[in-house]
């Protein structure tokens, strides 16, 4: 039975989302707690929709599982509960419900969506806050974030933004991007993508934060869209003010034929047009 899992966590103590030797990662944690629940070797192929670096956070994780029908069945109504009473409280299981077996967390996925908090404020953001906000010591203009995020929104080639990998496109496609400034006086950005190559939202954000200092205008992001390499004078924006909050899904029906077609794109040359998430931020 293959499962799918909504996911939280603080990435403050995680070096990222996949298993590493030595290292605490969201996998390791999470399949070491699954496997005392359903049995060694029973949990498999553990496959996330974004492998998210060191010190991102998540409220809005996907990933999928396969346990033994039988393990499902005796494990279904208390999955969620007894994962909260093993895992450690910066990682939580939300939901865990049955799925179609052609639904794939990773390659199914239509778009990827982050948010990334940043406080102008000059005492900087509330205390509660300090792990997942970043501190700019600048006052910013929510205008001229506007417009740079406006720049930079379509099918593009972010290599100047971007760790490129051998043999990986970095062309992508932003369907939305967009500041607001919430109640609380920090500020937001909003980037939604079909797939991130790694370190990309922090790249953007580091970019547009420069203009909405006024260190750069409001042009000069989008006018790095002509490089083919990555930009030395790109700031990438520190990991702790990033979340992915959601991962958007196709129809039940369609989530054989969206897979079929994202592993098609990962298999062009690297320039013709994105493939599937590599890695992601």
């Amino acid at each position: 039975m293959r499962v799918r899992l909504d996911v939280a966590y603080d990435g403050t103590d995680f070096s990222g989302w996949a298993v590493q030797p030595e290292r605490r990662t969201v996998a390791g944690v999470l399949l070491a707690e699954l496997e005392k629940i359903a049995g060694p070797g029973n949990p498999t192929g553990l496959t996330v929709a974004g492998r998210t670096d060191a010190g991102v956070h998540a409220t809005g994780q996907v990933c999928h599982v396969d346990l033994p029908d039988e393990r499902w069945a005796a494990l279904a109504p208390t999955l969620v509960r007894r994962l909260a009473g093993l895992l450690p409280g910066d990682v939580r299981v939300l939901r865990a419900a049955a799925v179609p077996p052609e639904f794939d967390a990773r390659f199914s996925a239509l778009w990827r969506r982050y948010e990334y908090r940043a406080s102008d404020a000059e005492a900087g953001p509330s205390p509660l806050r300090r792990l997942d906000t970043l501190f700019w010591q600048r006052r910013l203009d929510l205008d001229r974030l506007n417009a740079a995020a406006a720049g930079l929104c379509g099918e593009h080639d972010f290599a100047a933004f971007c760790k490129r990998k051998e043999h990986a496109t970095t062309i992508r496609q932003i369907t939305a991007m967009s500041w607001r400034r919430d109640p609380d006086g920090v500020l937001v950005a909003t980037v939604q993508a079909d797939a991130f190559c790694q370190a990309m939202v922090r790249s953007l954000v580091g970019a547009m934060l420069t203009v909405g200092d006024g260190r750069r205008e409001p042009d000069w992001p989008a006018s790095l869209l002509t490089r083919t390499e990555r930009s030395s004078d790109v700031l990438v924006a520190p990991p702790h003010g990033l979340n992915l909050v959601a991962v958007g899904y196709p129809d039940a029906a369609e989530f054989a034929a969206r897979a079929e077609q994202t592993r098609a794109l990962r298999g062009t040359p690297a320039g013709a047009r994105p493939t599937g998430p590599d890695a992601e931020d």
